[in-house]
């Protein structure tokens, strides 16, 4: 018997030592394999390798949340610096229905008081064609506008009326160049006809230049998205100064479209506003021809010999175009050595041109192409 439990107890012996020289093996052989790859990859429960992850930084901490200390723009302050300034515009036009009937047409637009002795600024479009302008001031006080008084541009879309009244509250101009795009602006006026409300927004884009019909472009333009309704034609668009920077002018209504509207620059206002109050009318360089941007039906209609360039459709008899040999038919494609590829673009260099100056022209004639030297002279009313 007892024979029988020392040998029992050795077949232990001899089992517990072959599982530990087993066990043994395995992590000889796993310490071989980490070696043999030069790195540890890490073992799951489930006997899945997994990736191991570098540190990046161990001295890294979030950045400390600071409270801006910036505030909004005061609206409120604007426009109360700039309301009294703004008036109310009310015109009547005769008009015809469609079987020839005549009938008042009631319009309202917008002005801002640029001289405290009663000179308002607006929108040509604003009293147009009116035989009756009255003007609304903060007080409520309506004053009659005689068409005498009354300087219009419609080529630049401004105008200048003058009522018999001193001491009213003029605001400031500003310089438009100094605006940057997202600086904030309010638009005032007459919105819907409605009386005088304020919007604000920012300024999207700046010299913006803008078809508004078939053979004109405006120029020198303020996109904004603050809200622009009929009525807010000819109101100031100002700065945070409470500085008039723009005279609010267009907005475009298409299905898709929505926040643009757009403000003539006080700096490309201010030297026709000057003209129209000193001279009644805009004194500008003429050349004396009707034009026609050349496309692909031009090129049809009249057989010409070039795909770009500005056909003269009418040149006037004794006009400085004429006296240069300038003709009808005849395609422009250089403005004192610039190109010049659209009608208002053509029209854009001669106005921009002084008086008396001369320039040179480029142009072809059949397929000839020719250079005349013209002398501009002032456009007669």
């Amino acid at each position: 018997m007892m024979q029988n439990k020392r040998m029992v107890l050795a077949l232990l012996s001899i089992i517990l030592t072959v599982a530990l020289a087993l066990a043994s093996g395995c992590q000889l052989v796993s310490k071989a394999q980490r070696e043999s790859s030069g790195s540890a990859s890490p073992v799951t429960e489930a006997g899945q390798t997994t990736t191991a992850i570098s540190q990046i930084s161990t001295t890294w901490e979030p950045p400390e949340t600071i409270t801006p200390s910036l505030t909004l723009p005061g609206i409120a302050d604007v426009v109360a610096r700039v309301r009294p300034s703004v008036v109310a515009i009310n015109t009547i036009v005769r008009a015809t229905d469609i079987f020839g009937r005549a009938y008042n047409q009631e319009g309202a637009g917008s002005g801002w008081i640029i001289s405290s002795d009663g000179l308002i600024i607006t929108n040509n479009h604003v009293v147009e064609g009116a035989t009756s302008i009255t003007v609304t001031l903060e007080s409520g006080e309506v004053l009659t506008v005689q068409t005498v008084n009354v300087a219009t541009d419609a080529f630049t879309d401004l105008a200048v009326l003058k009522v018999n009244t001193k001491g009213l509250p003029a605001v400031k101009v500003g310089d438009s160049s100094k605006l940057r795009v997202g600086d904030w602006v309010v638009a005032i006026g007459n919105s819907l006809g409605q009386g005088i409300r304020a919007t604000q927004g920012i300024v999207s884009r700046k010299d913006v230049k803008l078809s508004v019909s078939s053979d004109q472009e405006v120029y020198g333009l303020i996109e904004t998205d603050a809200a622009i309704n009929p009525g807010n034609s000819g109101g100031p668009l100002v700065n945070m100064a409470g500085e008039v920077i723009g005279i609010t002018s267009i907005k475009i209504s298409t299905v898709g479209v929505e926040g643009t509207g757009y403000a003539i620059s006080s700096n490309e206002a201010m030297p026709i506003i000057q003209d129209l109050i000193n001279k009644g009318y805009v004194s500008r360089a003429y050349l004396g021809v009707s034009t026609y941007t050349v496309d692909n039906y031009a090129i049809a209609r009249f057989a010409l010999k070039v795909d770009k360039g500005v056909l003269l459709t009418y040149v006037e008899q004794g006009s400085p175009a004429a006296m240069a040999g300038l003709q009808a038919g005849d395609v422009v494609v250089k403005f004192n050595g610039r190109d010049v590829l659209t009608g208002s673009e053509l029209v854009r260099s001669i106005h921009q041109s002084k008086i008396g100056a001369e320039v040179e022209i480029t142009y072809w004639r059949d397929a000839n192409q020719a250079t005349t030297k013209v002398t501009l002279i002032e456009k007669q009313r």
